[in-house]
């Protein structure tokens, strides 16, 4: 039986990506703002509708250096509803996370409840645009403007999202991306940080090659977080494909959405008014009371059947040894994020998926369904 995964890499035709290759091999410059790195973030500028972007060679490192760029201190107010990149990037700098709950129709950051988490610590809000869904920009940009913070938004599922026409990464001090092979866009790892400004993409540059402002001059303890030219090829090609791949998201999003809809117990988001998201994930979530399964049930009934969903954010950060004892991420504080921590599982939603399989994922849920209220 065929194995069906939530992901699949979008990759590059291979003649055309061996033609990349001997052109690198050629110029001997495989690393350190090459040619195809420098091409790839112009158009990746061009494409987002971004002004300035840095690339990096993973999607957490941006995270780390943009606490560093805008001088991020004491404590920053943050999602449990995440990957755990997102708060390590403030552990690694010495801030502390605080845990503010989610809104449960959109899965991000409340703002309704982000104020009262202010403390005169506070010197940022690091929002998350969870599954590509844009958060409430607006209201976290006006609270941070009362209150004097920065706002760096996690977008790593936001490859290519607008509100209203505008790219959702212009909102905020800064934004980053993921690169990731399980992106809807990838460059097999990689990463992005974008900003609004030369001075800041200057000192975030210096930042990720060491500190390094000259030959001979280091301003800053930086890292190395460089993206290499065949990455950075890898990238460009994906680029041309990215669209088609977009595309075919959308259409698996909706015969999911038409035929999930009457199973009771099974819920999913809908698309977000003035948004043009880009399918990165399809995520559901399971009423046990209702469907007649638990989550975690269901979840190794699809395994069993050679369907690997992923239960995407399962356990919460908040939740893990490393960030459990802090006092914002007591269960009591975060309802609404542990309920959905409890209930979803990401359902295989890429560009390869065809109509036999989305059959047999469909049909499994519905037989389970069935098989409970036929009882």
């Amino acid at each position: 039986m065929k194995q069906i995964t939530v992901t699949s890499p979008l990759l590059p035709p291979l003649d055309e990506f061996n033609e990349y290759l001997k052109e690198i091999w050629s110029s001997k410059w495989i690393t350190n703002n090459g040619n195809f790195h420098n091409e790839l973030e112009q158009k990746l500028c061009d494409y987002l509708g971004v002004k300035y972007i840095s690339l990096f060679t993973n999607g957490t490192l941006p995270l780390i250096t943009a606490m560093q760029a805008l001088r991020i201190t004491g404590e920053v107010i943050t999602t449990p509803y995440s990957f755990v990149a997102t708060t390590h990037s403030l552990w690694w700098n010495g801030i502390k996370p605080v845990f503010v709950d989610i809104n449960e129709k959109t899965l991000n950051i409340n703002p309704d409840l982000i104020e009262r988490a202010i403390t005169p610590q506070t010197t940022a809000i690091m929002p998350v645009h969870v599954y590509g869904n844009p958060c409430d920009v607006e209201r976290i940009g006006a609270i941070a403007n009362k209150y004097g913070l920065k706002v760096i938004y996690d977008a790593a599922h936001a490859f290519g999202v607008t509100l209203n026409g505008q790219s959702i990464l212009n909102y905020g001090d800064v934004s980053t991306l993921s690169f990731h092979a399980t992106k809807t866009y990838n460059t097999v790892e990689g990463g992005a940080l974008i900003c609004h400004d030369e001075r800041t993409k200057r000192r975030i540059d210096y930042l990720k090659n060491f500190g390094f402002a000259g030959e001979t001059e280091v301003i800053a303890p930086g890292i190395n977080g460089k993206m290499d030219e065949i990455r950075s090829a890898y990238g460009l090609l994906n680029l041309k494909y990215v669209d088609n791949a977009i595309a075919k998201r959308q259409m698996i999003t909706n015969i999911y959405r038409e035929r999930l809809q009457n199973i009771k117990g099974i819920t999913f988001l809908n698309d977000f008014a003035g948004v043009k998201h880009n399918y990165s994930y399809f995520p559901i979530f399971v009423d046990e009371q209702q469907y007649g399964m638990s989550r975690d049930e269901l979840y190794e009934k699809m395994k069993t059947n050679n369907i690997y969903g992923r239960r995407y954010f399962y356990p919460l950060i908040s939740n893990f040894s490393t960030y459990s004892g802090l006092n914002s991420a007591s269960k009591d504080n975060l309802p609404v994020s542990n309920r959905v921590a409890e209930q979803v599982i990401c359902l295989p939603v890429h560009h390869e998926i065809t109509k036999e399989d989305l059959d047999r994922i469909i049909n499994l849920f519905v037989e389970y369904g069935n098989a409970f209220w036929n009882f």
